[in-house]
């Protein structure tokens, strides 16, 4: 009995693959991409934030040297009543324009869901997005054209019907409510997209499953639909108090200085006449930071009782 040994040949392995970039040059790859956002951020967000904080210690009216002031900033702003009044009037305005946004964003959203034509359907959502895209201050002189109160258009069909109209940027109690008009008009259609696009995420299996239990249009609304767009609702609620609460170009466009006796002033208006026309560069800045807490003490508040009413 013979026994055929062979030898086996030895089968050379691959060379192992060597990395082309090595872990630290992947990472100043990641900051290489991340540099243009960073820069952005750090030249208008971060950057003005900390020279706030600092301008907010000194008194300057960019000609002179500045002169520490410490808190002496802060404290002024207690005693200034036109402070106070621009608060508040900022307050009703970011109200107002939250709960029209939120009612009418819904409403809209709603009615252009139901309808069947894809044609008219998307005729609708153009019409009512185009106001957005357009620029704050072609709206403010737009509005200030239609409802002046010698030659403006409102002015002129109403006089046809009859119908004497206000003064409506000059009669301290006709201002406000028309900047919350002008701003809705050009506002809502970002609202009613974010509204049409929560609508349309809502199981058509749960909006069935109520009609069959019995559930009439309201009840389907309110315990099925508002539920399930809880989140979007919340979301729009946020951004919608964040930007009305810095309302500026239409105050300072259309109304006299935030007019009529300071009906019209808001606390961006005010910064801004305290900053740029009065020079006070350091008061402008402890109000800028006030705006800041402000916006960041409701927006926390807001976050708080979203876990009450918010379904995820």
């Amino acid at each position: 009995m013979t026994i055929s040994l062979t030898r086996r040949r030895a089968v050379p392995r691959p060379p192992a693959l060597q990395p082309s970039v090595t872990a630290g040059s992947r990472q100043w790859v990641g900051y290489a991409f991340l540099s243009p956002a960073l820069l952005l951020f750090v030249l208008f967000v971060a950057g003005p934030f900390v020279a706030a904080i600092v301008l907010s210690l000194y008194r300057w009216d960019m000609l002179t040297p500045a002169r520490f002031a410490g808190v002496g900033n802060f404290t002024a702003m207690f005693g200034d009543p036109l402070l106070y009044r621009s608060l508040a009037n900022t307050f009703v305005f970011a109200l107002a324009s939250l709960v029209t946004h939120l009612v009418g964003g819904l409403l809209l959203a709603l009615g252009v869901n139901r309808l069947k034509n894809r044609v008219l359907s998307y005729f609708v959502r153009t019409s009512l997005f185009f106001p957005f895209v357009i620029s704050w201050a072609a709206v403010a002189l737009l509005w200030k054209y239609v409802l002046d109160p010698s030659f403006g258009l409102v002015t002129y069909y109403l006089g046809k019907l009859g119908v004497d109209t206000p003064n409506w940027f000059n009669d301290p109690s006709w201002a406000l409510p028309s900047i919350i008009g002008i701003d809705f008009w050009h506002t809502i259609g970002f609202t009613f997209v974010i509204m049409l696009a929560g609508l349309q995420t809502v199981p058509n299996t749960l909006l069935e499953a109520a009609r069959l239990d019995g559930a009439n249009a309201w009840q389907t609304l309110w315990h099925v639909t508002i539920p399930m767009m809880s989140p979007t609702i919340f979301f729009a609620a946020v951004i919608t108090f964040i930007g009305a609460f810095q309302i500026f170009d239409p105050i300072q466009i259309i109304t006299p200085q935030g007019g009529p006796d300071n009906s019209t002033m808001s606390v961006v208006m005010y910064l801004y006449q305290k900053g740029f026309q009065s020079f006070q560069v350091g008061y402008a800045s402890a109000v800028s930071l006030l705006v800041f807490a402000v916006l960041m003490v409701v927006t926390l508040l807001q976050f708080w009782g979203s876990r009450r009413w918010v379904h995820q």
